[in-house]
């Protein structure tokens, strides 16, 4: 019974669409998948419209499959809709379920109420598949897992450029691969140049190449980036916002970690994602607390200076770039 009856639940789409193909794939031959599949929005349709299709015999091939979005009445509280879903129907599938049937509904909360009773009816009867975005702790494992499916390699060495740019979401990070596996020959090998080119490039990932600049005490680069940004629409003053708040965080890591706290315990007093917090304390060894705090007061005086309309703000960027470098040579000026 429990393979007649499946719940994937949880805001990671990637995986969601992962099981929802294998079940797939695990039920029905390639041949009969055009016309014994079928798909509903229980937003816009009632759940014992669902069970009579559930109920109805294939119309070729020996099995079905009958997907249902959206299935509100499992959330704490259920949107409000022009109907009501006759939940009683729906529970008297869920205990009597058609051998030649097999239910998804896939349910893209957060959250759902475990004490209600179809959703318990559901973990006795079905399978219950969690879909959650994954840790940062298991991007490697993603990255190599993806890119192994696709054929090529992906040293370790790039991975933190996945992470910067792309974060946890596994939909995304599989779209960026794929793009990747494009560019390189089957059995090939991705190059960090080649990764730096071609992946979708985000603001903060950007400020955090900002904040390496600054820390080879690369005045080139640094300035390349930052008109890189200003050609994608980036504004000077929410460049030094960015700035201002990755070097906040570096400071807060590098003072929590001197008052002898672990990476898993900052999370409590540094309001930031785990990666970013990770990042940070690979990145706070570069600086003394002297140099952050000089920083951070160079950053709030450009801000001001732009803001009040001293001076030109492509230039007061360029200038402030060039003192924090030399903030980083022990060359304050």
């Amino acid at each position: 019974m429990a393979e007649q009856i499946y719940l994937l639940y949880g805001t990671e789409s990637y995986l969601i669409q992962e099981h929802k193909q294998k079940i797939i794939e695990k039920t029905l031959k390639p041949g009969d998948r055009e016309f014994n599949i079928s798909q509903y929005d229980l937003e816009e349709t009632p759940v014992e419209d669902v069970v009579i299709d559930a109920e109805i015999f294939p119309f070729l091939g020996e099995k079905k499959v009958v997907i249902a979005h959206h299935p509100t009445f499992l959330k704490a509280k259920p949107d409000k809709l022009p109907f009501e879903h006759n939940v009683d129907a729906f529970l008297e599938y869920i205990n009597h379920p058609a051998d030649y049937s097999v239910l998804i509904l896939i349910a893209p909360y957060e959250k759902l109420d475990e004490r209600k009773k179809v959703f318990k009816q559901l973990k006795k009867a079905g399978e219950l598949i969690l879909c959650q975005p994954i840790r940062e702790w298991d991007m490697d494992k993603w990255i190599q897992s993806i890119a192994k499916d696709l054929h090529i390699t992906i040293p370790e060495s790039v991975h933190e450029l996945f992470a910067q740019e792309i974060g946890t979401n596994l939909m995304a990070l599989r779209k960026e691969i794929e793009k990747l596996a494009l560019n390189v020959e089957k059995g090939g090998v991705v190059s960090r140049e080649l990764a730096e080119d071609l992946l979708s490039h985000s603001a903060e990932a950007s400020g955090l190449k900002l904040v390496d600049a600054v820390m080879e005490k690369d005045l080139g680069r640094a300035i390349k980036l930052y008109k890189d940004l200003v050609k994608a629409s980036e504004e000077p003053i929410a460049l030094i916002a960015l700035l201002a708040s990755q070097f906040r965080i570096i400071s807060q890591v590098k003072i929590l970690k001197q008052k002898g706290y672990a990476q898993n315990q900052m999370k409590s007093y540094v309001k930031a994602h785990p990666f970013v917090i990770k990042m940070a304390l690979k990145r706070e060894q570069a600086f003394t607390n002297e140099e952050l705090n000089e920083i951070i007061q160079q950053l709030a005086e450009t801000d001001y200076i732009m803001k009040q309309g001293y001076m030109e703000k492509e230039l007061a960027f360029e200038m402030l770039l060039y003192r924090l470098i030399h903030i980083k040579k022990k060359e304050i000026v």
